[in-house]
């Protein structure tokens, strides 16, 4: 039977229901994409941005990591109760567990110089003039009065010392037998540095480059002054042939000492050498810190350079050992599978700091803002923790009563946060999700230290020197290198003069055959060793 026109035009009208339907469906579904991806536009603009303006801070702006003090009249996050809050009695703070904060007394001039030695010169009346102007009497002198006082620089002096040995005959031999005897004196002590450079000449020289961080090319200049045209090259090969035999026996000493001790400490940092074999000029090479830990006495730092960041350096450098190693988040000292890792908190800081402008670190509604105000809470209470003198037990209990409550805080709060993959508080985050069990670790032991800046501290000895001498051109100028800055960080380490410490080690000779217990008589905590260095600078401080 025909359908009606009615019936026709209905299954039309649901033909064209259908097809706009479809339509509609498809219209949603390009809508839905267009959407997602301004969405993505906008994660990915935003990513830049923050990028752009990290970069821009870390090219104009300030290198300084610490917060702007907190708005006027917002609450602190860990403030809020404090402020509230009536005054603690004495019952609940017991005496043993007081810190008190005092400002650093303000050193005296007086203070500062007290070590130099001291010259005085008289303003006089010439002598025909000491009579009495009313009688004519001679003067008598009744006393002095000071007038002022002038610190004097002495400039260096550059000498030869020829040494000549006397010679001594018998004339009653001579007499009898027509043969004179002869006796000559011994040669006294032997030179065993390389070059003709004395002791205190090569000292000079290594702890102007990496002290000073004066390279030698400039030093080549000064010398001249002083009227001696020493080349640089000269100078270098002083450094790496007397650094090779003497140094490097002492380094070998301060990684045996790290080693026995149960914390330790490590970083690294890049460094260009320009020849070396198989690789370009251009290749990143690295200059590996360790060390023993803050908190200890002793102090020894044993800088070692390879052409690798491999997690392989670290672990053949510490082979045998198993106490805490505090480093920052790098994957290669996972290669170090037996020690103790201890994470950063200064590292985690960072990465919550890099998430934010230097102009919104006061805006606490900004989640990476909140992440960094709990870990300044952490520094705070460190900083209390070790204001006071106090043993690993206590440090230990200490840390577990006032620090691990805020760090429980933290990790609830990590867990509320949903940033955008791939920006800068998403690698915040990440970082702190992934090192957390060794961001604890430091709660074990009260000698754990809380941060890695010790070690940073001794990195950025090197790397004030590499800016100035820029890369050394062999592998065994960077070896060098790294042996004298062993020697002389951890001088500065144990409060002892570096420059005159090079000279007394110089003067020893340590050798690659005397032991361990030999070589712990040279180290700069021996206290003969300190005395010795003691008398040296006291000398070379007198005026004559």
């Amino acid at each position: 039977m025909a359908a009606t026109p009615l019936e026709t035009q209905i299954i039309q009208l649901k033909d064209t229901i259908l097809l706009l339907n479809r339509t509609v469906e498809n219209l949603q579904k390009s809508l839905d994409a267009a959407t997602a991806r301004e969405e993505q536009y906008q994660k990915t603009e935003q990513n830049l941005r923050e990028q752009i303006a990290y970069l821009t801070n870390k090219l104009f702006g300030s290198s300084s990591e610490k917060r702007n003090a907190p708005i006027e009249g917002q609450l602190n996050l860990f403030d809020e109760t404090e402020e509230t809050a009536s005054a603690p009695t004495p019952e609940e703070f017991p005496e043993t567990e007081q810190v008190v904060i005092t400002r650093k007394k303000k050193t005296t001039c007086k203070e500062k110089f007290a070590n130099l030695p001291v010259k005085k010169e008289y303003i006089d009346i010439p002598e025909e003039e000491r009579v009495c102007s009313k009688c004519g009497s001679p003067l008598v002198c009744v006393g002095e009065e000071f007038v002022r006082r002038e610190l004097e620089f002495i400039p260096a002096k550059v000498r030869f010392i020829e040494y000549y040995r006397k010679a001594y005959e018998c004339r009653s031999c001579k007499k009898e037998t027509g043969i004179p005897h002869i006796v000559k004196a011994g040669n006294g002590v032997f030179h065993m540095l390389h070059g003709m450079a004395s002791a205190s000449t090569i000292a000079w020289i290594m702890y102007q480059k990496y002290a000073n961080s004066m390279p030698l090319a400039r030093q080549e200049k000064e010398w001249k002054l002083y009227g001696c045209d020493i080349s640089r090259a000269t100078m270098a090969n002083w450094i790496i042939q007397n650094a090779e035999e003497f140094f490097k026996p002492m380094c070998g000493f301060f990684q045996h000492h790290i080693l026995k001790r149960n914390q330790a400490m490590a970083d690294e940092t890049p460094v260009q050498v320009l020849h070396e074999k198989g690789r370009q000029a251009q290749s990143k090479s690295y200059m590996w810190v360790f060390r023993t830990g803050e908190f200890l006495d002793k102090p020894a730092i044993v800088y070692h350079y390879e052409p690798t960041r491999a997690g392989s350096v670290a672990d053949e450098f510490f082979r045998g050992y198993d106490g805490y190693l505090m480093c920052d988040g790098f994957s290669g000292y996972n290669a170090v599978s037996r020690v103790k890792r201890t994470g950063c908190w200064a590292h985690a800081r960072r990465y919550l700091l890099d998430a934010v402008p230097p102009k919104d670190r006061s805006d606490y509604s900004l989640p990476a803002v909140q992440g960094s105000i709990y870990i300044d809470k952490l520094f705070e209470t460190e900083r209390k923790i070790h204001q006071k003198e106090r043993t690993a037990d206590e440090i230990k209990e200490l840390r577990l009563r006032d620090e691990k409550p805020v760090l429980e805080g933290l990790w609830s709060w990590l867990e509320k946060q949903t940033p955008v993959k791939g920006s800068k508080f998403y690698k915040a985050v990440t970082y702190l999700k992934n090192q957390r069990a060794y961001l604890e670790m430091y709660l074990e032991d009260g000698l754990c230290s809380f941060s890695n800046n010790a070690s940073e501290r001794c990195c950025k000895a090197f790397v004030i020197g590499r800016k100035n001498w820029l890369f050394s051109n062999s592998a065994k100028g960077a070896n060098a290198s790294a042996y004298v800055y062993s020697v002389i960080q951890t001088a500065v380490a144990n409060k002892m003069n570096p420059y005159h410490y090079l000279c007394f080690l110089l003067d020893q000779a340590p050798s690659s055959q005397m032991s361990f217990e030999e070589l712990e008589q040279l180290a700069p905590w021996n206290e003969t060793v300190r005395q010795e260095v003691l008398r040296r600078e006291s000398a070379a401080n007198m005026v004559s």
